[in-house]
């Protein structure tokens, strides 16, 4: 039996990262696989996991933690995985710290929002989100992919250099996302798209499709009810991002 649990829905990005890194370096967990389009993130049970009533969160005996990036760094040192993960070197380490502070309001939201633009918008409403909304989320989220591109990424491999680390792995999962919802990232972004395979080949190409399955074939999730109280919040978070 793995020494702590991870619960977990593959179709959130931050879920994603840490189930990749769990598996791409062996660390055994149980795996609680829960479902946030069912609200079960929401209940009185999982309330007593995490308070903050989201996903992903981990529970290590009597330790419990939210924020994926935390975990990524807390799952690096526990389990004294390889040190291009998460390095030692100050300088290396720095370039991780800042792409994984920087994506809280770059890559991550705006993505999020392609997402929910793209997808979630007439699956949950029945209709298309305003065409100039979905091209100011683009805009805004095509910036952040400059940025990536030209700051973080530069004339490099990946972020710190020759090797893989958590911002690597975090950056994905989010470019990924939107993918999910219909947009071709990396059509017209070859550096990215050379990024991208340098990811799956360090993390293993057979353990970043099973990660990205479910978000890759999303519309097949897409007929399933939703709870009625799910789908009244779902509709107010859209309704506030499109009008």
């Amino acid at each position: 039996m793995a020494d702590f649990t991870l619960y977990l829905d593959l179709m959130s990005p931050p879920c994603r990262s840490v189930y990749i890194f769990a598996k791409a370096n062996n660390i055994p967990f149980n795996n609680h696989q829960m479902r946030i389009f069912k609200g079960e993130h929401l209940t009185e049970d999982f309330g007593k996991v995490n308070v903050l009533r989201k996903l992903p969160a981990l529970k290590d005996g009597d330790f419990s933690m939210a924020e994926s990036t935390a975990m990524l760094i807390y799952l690096a040192r526990k389990y004294k995985t390889p040190d291009h993960w998460y390095p030692s070197d100050p300088q290396k380490c720095a370039h991780v710290d800042e792409y994984l502070a920087w994506q809280h309001t770059n890559t991550r939201p705006h993505g999020v929002k392609v997402f929910w633009a793209k997808f979630m918008t007439p699956l949950i409403l029945g209709h298309e989100a305003p065409r100039e909304k979905v091209d100011a989320i683009l805009a805004d989220f095509n910036i952040a992919m400059k940025n990536l591109e030209e700051k973080f990424l530069g004339n490099k491999p990946f972020i710190t250099g020759d090797e893989i680390s958590v911002a690597d792995l975090v950056a994905i999962v989010e470019i990924m996302q939107v993918v999910g919802g219909g947009v071709n990232v990396f059509d017209e972004r070859p550096k990215l798209a050379d990024w991208k395979q340098r990811v799956v080949e360090a993390v293993g190409e057979e353990v970043f499709l099973e990660a990205h399955e479910g978000i890759l074939n999303c519309k097949k999730r897409a007929s399933e009810p939703l709870p009625p109280e799910l789908l009244e919040l779902l509709k107010c978070k859209l309704l506030s991002m499109i009008q």
